[in-house]
């Protein structure tokens, strides 16, 4: 064989071998002009490791060795749901409220299938719930929304699920109010236009699509606050109190608003050794400027939090990084029975109908409990206008 041909063969057989330990996974992320986007991206990078790439320790990636993650545009944290139980997906980003009661069939998914299948691999950062409502439109509180014309986002988005759920803690019923489900740059320019009075839009502050419209069309920023606001977070883990800071959308002061922990999410047949390698990675220390540096909700990032109050089963390689770094409290133990003392041997009696050998029960594995429902509308308001469906 020729130094040519040995040296082709070589290349050959480097290829084949470096083909074989690459791992493509594939992120689903949210619409293009929303926080959700970018995040996917900033992901994708900490995740990643290219077969070939300098080694972490040494200035290199620090994702997870042979893996290549791609991020992608998606309609929203609902649509992402689905497409994980379909399989259409690897990972993807969500609600958690959402996660949650569609996982248990609850609230409005009561008649829905349970998306069982779903796993979570961590909780990210506080999306912000937004209420922004047209100059002029007389909307000062989450109470004045009804006989509105009010935007929940588009169809494959989680938004209209949440807003049900706040229009209920602050006994408005959705019944009362025009809901429109509008994607986030149709509802802007139907704002703009006037078509619209209100709308609500759930993604991390600062939102491309918001900024925009704020310098083109001013808005008012409406609060949703107060003991109502503060019921619901004590009642609800994955919603805490938060923030729209002083001028994030053109000249407004800090603004009293509710979040909902933004989840990464993978189906239950995601292998544990990749599932453990991601959750190292997006949690790495090295990571941490990736995140900080590339949108402002990286910096409300929290592995402390990444494991907590979800209600959803956690991924179990995942699983096992958390207990690990001491994030996330191992399941209890089933101890072992302890073997019977043998009996006096005695003469066997003869049976007609031998009872059946006792089995071995199997262990048992704590399924983690499900958070409460979704505040229920009031019982007694006169309709004004059509629901959402």
């Amino acid at each position: 064989m020729t130094v040519l041909a040995c040296a082709a063969f070589a290349m050959f057989i480097s290829l084949s071998a470096l083909a074989q330990d690459v791992k493509v996974v594939r992120i689903a992320t949210g619409p293009i002009d929303t926080t959700e986007f970018p995040f996917g991206g900033l992901i994708g990078n900490a995740i990643s490791n290219p077969p070939g790439s300098r080694e972490c320790d040494r200035g290199g990636n620090c994702g997870v060795p042979g893996l290549i993650a791609n991020s992608q545009t998606t309609d929203g944290a609902y649509h992402n749901l689905l497409a994980i139980v379909r399989g259409d997906i690897d990972l993807a980003l969500s609600q958690a409220d959402v996660a949650n009661w569609a996982f248990y069939s609850i609230g409005d998914f009561e008649n829905k299938e349970p998306l069982t299948r779903v796993r979570i691999v961590a909780r990210l950062y506080p999306s912000t719930i937004h209420l922004l409502a047209r100059k002029g439109a007389k909307i000062t509180s989450v109470k004045d929304l009804a006989g509105k014309r009010v935007s929940v986002d588009g169809e494959g988005t989680a938004t209209r699920f949440t807003v049900k759920a706040v229009l209920a803690a602050f006994g408005v019923k959705s019944t009362s109010v025009h809901m429109q489900i509008l994607d986030v740059t149709a509802a802007t320019t139907a704002l703009k236009e006037g078509r619209i009075d209100a709308m609500f839009l759930v993604s991390g502050a600062p939102v491309l699509a918001l900024e925009d419209l704020s310098r083109s069309a001013p808005f008012e920023l409406v609060p949703i606050s107060g003991p109502t606001a503060e019921k619901l977070t004590h009642a609800f883990p994955f919603y805490t109190l938060g923030t729209i800071p002083a001028n994030t959308y053109g000249e407004h002061p800090e603004i009293q608003t509710v979040d909902v922990g933004t989840v990464l999410v993978a189906r239950d047949d995601l292998d544990d050794e990749l599932g453990f390698g991601i959750a190292n990675a997006i949690w790495h220390e090295r990571n941490k400027a990736l995140f900080e540096a590339g949108h402002s909700r990286g910096k409300l990032m929290d592995p402390k939090l990444a494991a907590h109050g979800l209600g959803v089963p956690m991924q179990t390689g995942a699983g096992r990084y958390y207990i690990s770094k001491s994030l996330m409290t191992p399941p209890p133990a089933i101890a072992p029975a302890e073997p019977s003392k043998p009996l006096p041997v005695r003469p066997a009696a003869r049976q007609t109908n031998p009872a059946p050998a006792a089995k071995t029960p199997a262990p048992i594995t704590p399924a983690p409990a499900p958070i409460p429902t979704p505040p229920t509308e009031p019982a007694e308001t006169p309709a004004t206008g059509s629901s959402t469906p």
